[in-house]
């Protein structure tokens, strides 16, 4: 029944036929065989399959609840910060079953901590009783310098053996596969850490190396620096490794020399999983000091579900070093609006693999998401919502493979060179995507050797100059499919994975028909619907 529907759908698009109104894109598109399809450059480039974002690796329901309840607390009226702490660690020190140590149930009313809570084993979920009025609250104590309210980070760093060089003269965005000298020493299920140079010529190529604020030169990305990629082999033929997730940036030996980069085996002893924090508020003073929500690193398989930050600033941090990670209907809040020249963020991710899904960020002043410097996506922004004064901007020195898909945003979308703005953050974006998003102004620009795309989107068309625009196809007019990610996630795992997710009946939808999401589950009554 999916596939007669989509080779359907697919008939209708190419043909102007009526099933639908809205256009194909030409470069994802139904084809006759009811699938996508992928336009490439002139060396290969294409779109990514961005599917492999968000907990799991995509389409797996978050395990809410799934933890057993170990440790129950109720308020104090002081200070609660060593009564929570010592639960965590409580629980921290729990066996492992099935992934899962325990559960921290916070009852409902106010928790006040005056130093930040730390999680750093797996298996551990924080829960409240509801992100909204009569659940559970975590507020912060005015210190005066600000603090973080939640630390989640395993320890170490990833340790490297078996190092090959990549024999490919060039890899092309988007592409799953790699030649290595030798793959003898490799099997399928090993983790890669992939390894990019970041040479005299790639900087001097992406114009990065004229950089000057206050007459001062700027750095963008340090010469010898290593841009790496985390992924797993999923299948060897002879020296080709195909990897679990396309790689996002393209590998030029133009401009890296040979070989364009290197393959390790790695493992990550101390990186946790399988932790969460749900169903809360996160109260801040409020002001103009800056108060964290939740941090991340160091870890895979994670979640943060119907968490509210109000009043936090840099509210939630995704690090470099995580891995498969979910936000789901988070919101931040800030009733104060900040003028401050270096502005906050809601919503910051440098991590790979990593979805929010449902969020939103409501204040002014505030950048409502940014990635951070030299990480490699895949990440996708699904169905998020601004009220900012500031677009959705990727920030500083290079991240690659994002995908900002459906949502309104009140100012709309920025992928551009920021050159010396920030101390030189320079070409923020490559390889990006804004799909059928709502919002006020697009800029989205092409970094040298580099494409973005900017297609079905509804608002005005902005430039960079002198950067060259990126790709902007059918602007005012949203495309099918309604949902990229829902699509492509719908295709590599079925129409089962998109429900899990809570969109069920997503699959080979036009845009105006996109089946709202389900709202998760939560022991308060304060959960939020799909955002309007």
């Amino acid at each position: 029944m999916k596939q007669s529907f989509r080779k359907l759908l697919a008939l209708s698009c190419l043909s102007g036929g009526a099933l639908f109104a809205q256009p194909a894109s030409a470069w994802v598109y139904f084809s006759n065989d009811g699938l996508l399809h992928y336009a490439t450059d002139n060396r290969g480039n294409r779109i990514m399959d961005f599917s492999g974002s968000g907990y799991m690796g995509g389409g797996v329901a978050l395990p809410d609840q799934a933890a057993p309840v170990q440790q129950i607390l109720d308020p104090s009226g002081g200070d609660d910060t060593a009564a929570i702490q010592a639960a965590i660690d409580a629980v921290s020190a729990l066996p492992l079953v099935d992934g899962f140590r325990g559960m921290v149930l916070l009852n409902a009313g106010q928790f006040n901590i005056s130093q930040p809570l730390k999680i750093s084993a797996s298996g551990v979920v924080v829960s409240g009783s509801g992100s909204g009025d009569g659940g559970t609250v975590i507020a912060l104590l005015d210190d005066g310098t600000g603090f973080h309210g939640i630390d989640i980070s395993g320890n170490g760093f990833y340790v490297t053996s078996h190092t090959v060089g990549i024999i490919d003269l060039y890899v092309p965005s988007g592409s799953n596969t790699i030649t290595v000298a030798n793959a003898s020493g490799f099997a399928v299920g090993d983790s890669l850490l992939i390894s990019r140079p970041v040479t005299q010529d790639w900087v001097h190529f992406m114009g990065m190396d004229t950089l000057v604020r206050n007459g001062q030169p700027q750095t963008w990305i340090p010469v010898g620096h290593q841009i790496t990629t985390d992924r797993t082999i999923a299948a060897i033929q002879g020296n080709t490794l195909t990897l679990d997730v396309a790689v996002t940036d393209s590998f030029d030996s133009a401009y890296l020399g040979t070989p364009v980069g290197t393959v390790s085996k790695y493992t990550f002893p101390g990186r946790i999983s399988q932790v969460g924090v749900e169903h809360l508020m996160i109260l801040a003073p409020q002001g103009t000091t800056v108060y964290d929500a939740i941090t991340m690193d160091n870890i895979i398989d994670s979640w943060i579900l119907d968490v509210v930050g109000q009043e936090t600033m840099n509210a939630f941090e995704i690090g470099g070093r995580a891995k498969r990670i979910t936000l789901d209907t988070v919101s931040n809040n800030i009733s104060v609006p900040q003028t401050n020249s270096a502005a906050p963020t809601a919503f910051s991710v440098t991590g790979t693999q990593v979805l929010l899904n449902n969020c939103q960020a409501n204040s002014l002043g505030v950048w409502p998401f940014v990635t951070g410097s030299t990480g490699t996506g895949p990440t996708v922004v699904l169905n998020f919502s601004t009220t900012e004064n500031h677009p959705l901007e990727p920030h500083q020195r290079w991240y690659t493979g994002l995908l900002t898909d459906n949502g309104v945003l009140n100012s709309g979308v920025s992928y551009i060179n920021r050159r010396t703005a920030g101390s030189g953050h320079g070409w923020a974006i490559g390889w990006a995507v804004a799909w059928n998003v709502t919002g006020g102004r697009f800029i989205v620009s092409a970094a040298p050797g580099t494409q973005s795309w900017c297609i079905g989107c509804m608002g005005a068309m902005g430039t960079n100059p002198p950067d060259a625009d990126g790709i902007f196809e059918s602007l005012g007019t949203a495309v099918t499919p309604a949902s990229l990610y829902l699509e492509q996630l719908c295709e590599r795992l079925g129409a089962d994975a998109a429900a899990s997710i809570g969109y069920p009946g997503v699959c080979g939808q036009a845009p105006q028909n996109l089946t709202p999401r389900l709202p998760p589950q939560s022991r308060g009554n304060s959960v939020r619907g799909r955002l309007p």
